[in-house]
């Protein structure tokens, strides 16, 4: 059983939706009616005409897409179509999101529990101004927006858990499953992330030479002895927080549609869902982080705040995060958790606040969606086979619970599938189904305004591409074709590629 294959007897529906099922397809959405399935089919059918924008390009997040000037809070403004009591509850999320937690016991009741261990103080502080986080530009540089998860190969029975849903992977034994490179007053924290950088050459035609830079992930300073020998590590920066109500209310049945895990059509592309267990033990379909393992964005949120901060929530309600039970002196420490305040440090009704704030960010407008360079450039993307996996449009489910999310017309050019990006990529250690080759296809819009929310954002999974055709040279395993034509194609054609991605 291949990667491919692995974990389709999880996925029931792959089967059904994969086979024939083709973009525009509307006839599994049970949420829509006749008329509006075939308003989506209309809307959602890949263009032939690069001659001009297609109807309603420029908006692409729909109604809720932000049309406010484009500077440095590009990505932190609130969906468009919002009202005023959900603005209220948007700005207190946002309250909530930027601020900065404290140690236990202290003297603010409601900001205290950070740790022991921990990444960061706030949310914002990973996800700078909303966006992506960045690598350290040298090996002694701080890795403040990004995190390095730990495992090591599995023993059968926790291979077991992991084919189960049960546990996203083997822990090592004394540092959990992400190592803190901070901690409270008085207690080690985990280790220093240390990256140094290979430079590695690649000719394009037309004489042009791009140099690429390779990492090499280690850790310094280990707080609580030595690592197990086996153990493997994987640098994740963090991705920007547009968007996110929309891809969660993209109906399932539209992402499982573009399925083909064992590539019947003979196209080279393989995606397959991610799946993952809920809160509550339920097979999901895994739509957020690099690999797909959060189902949702109150889960993921719940994950951040225990793993990043050490901060307990319903959903993930051990109080010391990550600390695991052979680091003794971090479990000894006080919490806080305020029963007057409710069970944990971050109370469902705080969190709630959080998930509220993160799914309605806004994506901001296209620019220059009538520029022949980028029309130009979109039709390279299409012909290069980009569109493959980047996905470019969706209609949003009708019975969504939320109406500032509910049928629209989106366009976050993404699968939302696992897909083998390559040896050159791979961090060669599974987390959930995914295996170290496959990472999802992150969702492309908002990237071309990267630079102006946080110069210093890089991209891919660990931050190592610092321009967007650094990202794309990258790419392997079922994308190399599209690599490769992209390297083959003349200066202009890139040049032009380039131009349509920074219009997104």
């Amino acid at each position: 059983m291949n990667r491919f294959t692995r974990g389709a007897t999880l996925v029931g529906l792959i089967s059904s939706l994969a086979v024939g099922a083709h973009a525009g397809d509307m006839s599994l959405r049970k949420d829509l009616s006749p008329e509006d399935r075939a308003r989506a089919a209309e809307v959602t059918k890949p263009t032939a005409d690069f001659s001009k924008a297609e109807r309603f390009e420029r908006m692409q997040a729909g109604a809720a897409t932000s049309t406010k000037r484009i500077n440095a809070d590009a990505f932190s403004h609130p969906s468009a179509n919002l009202e005023f009591a959900e603005l209220q509850r948007f700005l207190l999320g946002n309250g909530l999101f930027r601020k900065d937690w404290v140690s236990a016991p202290s003297s603010t009741q409601a900001s205290d529990g950070l740790g022991p261990l921990f990444n960061a103080r706030a949310c914002q502080s990973c996800h700078i101004k909303d966006g992506r986080g960045h690598a350290p530009a040298k090996i002694d540089d701080p890795a403040v927006s990004l995190l390095v998860r730990l495992s090591i190969p599995p023993t059968q029975e926790q291979a077991a858990a992991i084919a189960d849903g049960r546990l996203p992977a083997a822990p090592e034994p004394v540092y959990g499953l992400q190592l803190q490179d901070f901690a409270v007053a008085g207690l080690a924290a985990e280790g220093r992330v240390e990256i140094a950088y290979e430079d590695v050459p690649v000719a394009l035609s037309g004489g042009e030479t791009v140099t690429l830079r390779k990492p090499a992930l280690s850790i310094a300073d280990p707080g609580f002895g030595r690592f197990h020998p086996d153990m493997m590590m994987s640098a994740r920066v963090a991705p920007p927080m547009i968007g996110l109500g929309l891809l969660e209310s993209v109906a399932e049945e539209d992402i499982l549609a573009f399925a083909d895990p064992d590539d019947r059509n003979g196209d080279g592309i393989s995606g397959r869902p991610a799946r993952v267990r809920d809160s509550d033990g339920r097979w999901q379909l895994g739509r957020f982080g690099w690999k797909g393992i959060a189902p949702s964005i109150i889960e993921q949120s719940a994950g951040a705040f225990s793993g990043d901060m050490g901060l307990s929530t319903p959903l993930a309600p051990d109080h010391w995060g990550d600390c695991t039970e052979a680091q003794d002196p971090c479990r000894a420490l006080p919490h806080g958790a305020q029963e007057r305040l409710g069970a944990e440090e971050v109370p469902g009704d705080l969190l709630d606040l959080v998930a509220f704030y993160s799914r309605h960010l806004a994506v901001p407008a296209r620019r220059k969606v009538n520029d022949k360079a980028v029309l130009a450039g979109k039709k390279v993307f299409y012909e290069a086979g980009c569109a493959s996996c980047h996905r470019p449009k969706y209609v949003t489910r009708r019975d969504v619970e939320d109406p500032a999310l509910r049928f629209q017309l989106i366009w976050p050019y993404t699968d939302m599938l696992l897909h083998d990006m390559g040896a050159d990529l791979a961090d060669n250690r599974t987390e959930g189904l995914a295996d170290g080759y496959e990472w999802r296809t992150p969702p492309l819009w908002g990237i071309g305004l990267t630079g102006t929310v946080n110069g210093e954002a890089g991209f891919l999974h660990d931050g190592r591409a610092r321009t967007l055709l650094e990202a794309v040279l990258w790419h392997g395993g079922e994308a190399q074709a599209a690599r490769d034509r992209v390297v083959a194609m003349d200066r202009q054609d890139r040049a032009n590629l380039i131009r349509f991605l920074e219009s997104l």
